[in-house]
C-alpha cells in the first residue's frame, strides 16, 4: 500500500492546490452544455495538445543539449567551422510544417463544422430569438411568442435555438461560455448564432467586448427549462408583461446600469427589422447636464429605461 507524507501544519498539500485550479473550469469552456460548447472545447484542448507536442519536446532538448555540451564534458564534440547540416534543417522546418498542417486540420473543423450560421441538425424545429445589444443590457425577443424579456433569457432545454443579433449602441459581444461560440454585434448589422443547451439548469451570459461605463455589470442569466415549462413560462408573460413599441423601446435604449430582469407581454410586430434597418434609431448615448454637456458616465442618475415592465415569473429548471 502506497504511503503519502503527512502534510506541515499550516501549509496545504499541492493537491488541494490542483483541485482547486481545476474546479474552476466549472461554468466556463471547459464545461459545456451544448453540442457547440463541446465542439468548442475539442477544438482548445486539441490545439493544446499539439502545441505541447513542440514544447515539451523543446524543453527536454534544451535541458539534453545544456547537459550534453557543457563545458566539464570532455566527450562533447567542439566543432567552431560547423556551419550547415541538412539533417538538422530537415527536423527545424518540418516540425513546424507539421504543426502548421495540423492546426490548419482543426481551424478547417471549426470554421465548417461550427459554423455559427450552420444550423444544429436536430429533430426538433428550432425557437428563434431575436438579439439587440443596449447600454448596458440584453434584450431578447421572441418573435413566435410575441414577448420579450431584459437581462434574462429562458430556452427550452433540448432544443436547438436560432439567434439574429444586432446592436442598438457601439460594438458588443454576446457570449454564453458554456453553450459557445462568442459573436459579435453590430448597429445596423444583423448576425446569426446557433446553440443548444443540452441540460436544463441555469448558465451565465455576459458581455465579451468593453463598451463604456456598464460593461462590467452587462451579464444575463440564461435558464434553460423543459420544453412544456417554456410554453407556459411564455404564455404567461402575455397577461403580465408590459408592452414594448417604439416609444417603448425608445426609453429602454436610454443608457442604464445595473438593470434588474424585466419582461414584456406584448412587443411590436417588427420591432428588431426595424432596429437593423435603423429605422428606429440607435440608442441616444450619454444624456446631456443641465449646463449643456454630454454626460460621459450615468452613475450619478441612472435611468431603468424600461417602462414599468412587470418582473418576469421565475420558471422551475432542474440541474
Amino acid at each position: 500500500m502506497l504511503s503519502f507524507p503527512r502534510p506541515r501544519r499550516g501549509r496545504s498539500p499541492l493537491w488541494i492546490g490542483l483541485i482547486a485550479t481545476l474546479s474552476g473550469c466549472a461554468g466556463g469552456v471547459l464545461d459545456p452544455q451544448g453540442p457547440i460548447g463541446a465542439g468548442n472545447r475539442t477544438i482548445l484542448l486539441n490545439s493544446l495538445a499539439v502545441m505541447l507536442v513542440i514544447v515539451i519536446p523543446t524543453l527536454v532538448a534544451l535541458l539534453l543539449f545544456a547537459w550534453m555540451l557543457r563545458a566539464s564534458n570532455r566527450n562533447a564534440r567542439y566543432e567552431p567551422e560547423f556551419t550547415y547540416s541538412g539533417r538538422i534543417e530537415l527536423i527545424v522546418w518540418s516540425i513546424p510544417t507539421l504543426t502548421i498542417l495540423f492546426l490548419g486540420g482543426l481551424i478547417y473543423y471549426g470554421s465548417y463544422h461550427l459554423d455559427p450560421r450552420r444550423p444544429i441538425a436536430s429533430s426538433q424545429p428550432p425557437l428563434d430569438i431575436q438579439v439587440v445589444a443596449l447600454d448596458w443590457k440584453w434584450l431578447f425577443l421572441y418573435p413566435d411568442q410575441g414577448v420579450g424579456t431584459v437581462n434574462q433569457l429562458v430556452i427550452p432545454a433540448g432544443v436547438p435555438v436560432r439567434f439574429k443579433l444586432t446592436s442598438a449602441s457601439v460594438m458588443n459581444t454576446f457570449f454564453v461560455p458554456q453553450l459557445g461560440s462568442m459573436i459579435y454585434v453590430m448597429n445596423g448589422m444583423q448576425t446569426e448564432l446557433n446553440l443548444q443547451a443540452d441540460r436544463e439548469g441555469d448558465y451565465l451570459g455576459l458581455s465579451a467586448h468593453f463598451s463604456g461605463d456598464g460593461f462590467s455589470d452587462m451579464n444575463f442569466r440564461v435558464r434553460a427549462v423543459p420544453p412544456d415549462e417554456f410554453a407556459r413560462w411564455a404564455s404567461s408573460l402575455h397577461g403580465a408583461g408590459g408592452v414594448l413599441n417604439a416609444r417603448a423601446y425608445g426609453e429602454l435604449a436610454r443608457q442604464s446600469i445595473n438593470v434588474p430582469p424585466a419582461s414584456f407581454g406584448v412587443v411590436q410586430d417588427g420591432l428588431f427589422d426595424a432596429i437593423v434597418r435603423q429605422t428606429l434609431p440607435p440608442g441616444p448615448g450619454p444624456a446631456e447636464t443641465a449646463a449643456g454637456e454630454p454626460q460621459v458616465s450615468p452613475k450619478a442618475q441612472p435611468k431603468a429605461g424600461t417602462p414599468a415592465p412587470a418582473q418576469q415569473p421565475q420558471p422551475k429548471a432542474g440541474g
